[in-house]
């Protein structure tokens, strides 16, 4: 298990020509420890998983196979069983097997924070490693706490990190809205690891949801922004405007993997060393657009610059403004939300 010790991140300015921009950069290691501010963050909610059981005040489970295998045709019975779901020397470990249960022939786990743990906004990190073999769909993602944008997919879904255990070399981020399940409309492309490298190894999955943006990463690398999406249920923002919580679980089968065949291997384990939240913290983040960050530098217009932020004010509404930096009070940093067309 890799050392979960304390790290920083700092303010540092860069140079582009006669121009600079601060950025906010990882001076320690990869991952932090519990409690500790990373610069535009700060730590709200987390299980490190150093117990002996599962929370009960971070915690439920879900039981059964829901409608039609969880409306995927998966093939697993959910249960709360040691079998299935337990903590070990710092490990969350989630096992599907392959066993007669309840009318099913496969059992796993499937928790989740909904009642106890949601929020909107922010930085959701898990630290994890997977199980390889076809017909494995080990997930951590994030659901509405209230769908107040009725059923889904109109009131959203955030998928932190799913994978198909016949391709343990690439994952997917991704966000589910629209309007019915008709309807449904997802948007992500997905991320493969170098050098052979896969999930079976411990990696660092997370995303960084603001207002406009939600963005993936593994073990910090970006690898995907959305900017885009829609509800039926309301206006944009809709529907990634609400609190949401989290989820894990590992599924079996379905409509997304496929049956487990002959070389699946039983059973499947997948641990996850810790789930951590981060809340915005004064300043707030600017989402990454690596593609216009040059343009915005040299006061050129890139798509719409929708509101500005300085240390001592609130947003206020710059729409269509092409020199942002002409924008800023003399002596004050400014913060830019940019909207793509």
């Amino acid at each position: 298990m890799m050392h979960r010790g304390s790290c920083t991140w700092a303010w540092r300015s860069f140079s582009f020509g006669k121009r600079s921009v601060l950025a906010c950069v990882l001076a320690g290691g990869l991952v932090c420890g519990p409690g500790v501010a990373r610069g535009a963050w700060q730590l709200s909610w987390s299980d490190e998983f150093e117990g002996s059981s599962i929370a009960a005040t971070n915690w439920t489970f879900e039981i059964g196979n829901g409608r039609g295998g969880w409306g995927n045709n998966e093939l697993e019975y959910y249960t709360s069983r040691p079998q299935n779901i337990y903590v070990s020397n710092g490990l969350l470990h989630i096992v599907a097997r392959k066993e007669s249960y309840s009318g099913f022939n496969y059992t796993s786990a499937k928790i989740r924070s909904h009642g106890l743990f949601s929020q909107k906004y922010g930085r959701f990190e898990f630290r994890a490693r997977l199980p390889e073999g076809k017909g494995y769909w080990p997930a951590l993602w994030m659901m509405p706490e209230d769908s107040v944008y009725r059923g889904w997919p109109a009131s959203g879904e955030i998928d932190v990190m799913e994978n198909r255990g016949s391709d343990p070399a690439t994952v997917l981020g991704t966000v589910h809205f629209g309007s019915s399940s008709r309807h449904a409309q997802s948007s992500g492309p997905p991320y493969r690891f170098p050098n052979g490298d896969s999930v079976t190894n411990f990696h660092v999955y997370a995303v960084e949801w603001s207002e406009t943006a939600v963005s993936w990463y593994v073990d910090g690398n970006l690898y995907e922004t959305q900017k885009s999406w829609w509800s039926s249920g309301g206006p944009y923002p809709a529907p990634f405007d609400q609190p949401f919580y989290i989820i894990m679980n590992m599924a079996v089968g379905g409509n997304f993997v496929g049956s487990p065949d002959g070389v699946t291997a039983f059973p499947g384990d997948m641990q996850v060393d810790y789930v951590r939240a981060y809340k915005w913290v004064n300043p707030p983040p600017v989402p990454v657009i690596q593609k216009s960050a040059s343009n915005l530098l040299l006061g050129r217009r890139y798509g719409v610059l929708q509101s500005a932020h300085n240390a001592a004010g609130s947003w206020s509404d710059v729409t269509g403004a092409t020199s942002p930096f002409s924008i800023a009070p003399a002596g004050q940093q400014q913060f830019y939300r940019i909207h793509e067309p």
